[in-house]
């Protein structure tokens, strides 16, 4: 007497392995998808840059002449911008992080605070660059200045940071906790010393994804009035500035009447990923570090 069908138990392994390369080719799709309109869009600005970058169009100030126009004050605006969301983004974010989920009591208020960071993360970029104008730029009084947009990047970046940094402490097994807890070890001495160096692998994917996020971002310095004409280069965090971002926008807009300008502009995107490369670079360097360690 057969218990199994064969031939039943044949067109189900045969329903299965087909249904298993659909997907697998489903995903092989959407993978190279992306890969595909990422290598288009390098490929198209690559050419439309080529024969515009140069080391006087890194080290010229801008310039009302195409030919003589430079970004060496959008290139120091945005690595003046960094130098404030970089700091602000990680203290606060990992600050934010550490008490909710090493302090603060789990309940409604938690949930409720959970619930807006996670939804904050989500909220578009132009509504931060409003709420930037209002706090930043006319309650304070700092203008179009690098402390004004590097703040403003900083919220709008900030909700990135908690939730990552908040999943790389969630993912410290307690075991650890409970070791330096039985060495007599105070909880702050092993948030210190246990938690936050074996979670730093994962704040700093969290660092990097939102300084990435806010390197690239234009709206925000739209709606706070960052303006891309000839201005100094910035020397501190109260100086009007410009940066990459702003003046791919504006040579973009100014295309229309000078064709000149969308060179330009392509030229400007390649800088600005040659620096976004750069600084990732160095944070997954430190990240990779700290890897090996814990």
């Amino acid at each position: 007497m057969e218990y199994i069908d064969l031939n039943s138990v044949k067109k189900r392994m045969d329903k299965r392995i087909f249904l298993n390369k659909l997907v697998k080719v489903l995903f092989l799709g959407s993978t190279l998808f992306g890969l595909v309109v990422l290598a288009i869009l390098l490929y198209r600005v690559a050419v439309d840059s080529m024969g515009w970058l140069s080391m006087d169009f890194l080290t010229n100030l801008l310039s009302t002449s195409a030919d003589r126009a430079g970004i060496r004050g959008a290139i120091m605006g945005t690595l003046w911008l960094m130098l404030i969301v970089g700091p602000v983004t990680m203290i606060l974010g990992v600050g934010t992080a550490i008490y909710l989920e090493e302090y603060a009591k789990r309940g409604k208020l938690h949930s409720f605070i959970q619930t807006n960071i996670a939804n904050l993360a989500g909220v578009p970029s132009i509504v931060f660059g409003i709420l930037g104008l209002t706090i930043f730029v006319r309650m304070f009084g700092f203008g179009a200045s690098v402390i004004a947009g590097g703040l403003t990047m900083s919220l709008l970046v900030l909700p990135i940071v908690v939730v990552a940094a908040q999943e790389a402490i969630r993912s410290v097994p307690g075991y650890l906790r409970e070791a330096s807890f039985g060495m007599g070890a105070t909880k702050w001495q092993t948030i210190k010393n246990v938690v936050l160096p074996t979670a730093i692998p994962g704040i700093l994917t969290g660092v990097i994804l939102a300084l990435s996020r806010a390197i690239g971002e234009t709206a925000p310095l739209v709606v706070i009035g960052i303006p891309a004409l000839l201005i100094p280069v910035p020397t501190g965090i109260t100086d009007n500035f410009t940066a990459l971002p702003m003046q791919i926008y504006y040579w973009t807009l100014d295309s229309v009447m000078t064709a000149e300008y969308a060179n330009l502009a392509a030229a400007t995107i390649v800088v600005l990923l040659v620096v976004l490369f750069l600084l990732n670079s160095v944070a997954i360097l430190i990240r990779n570090k700290f890897q090996k360690r814990f």
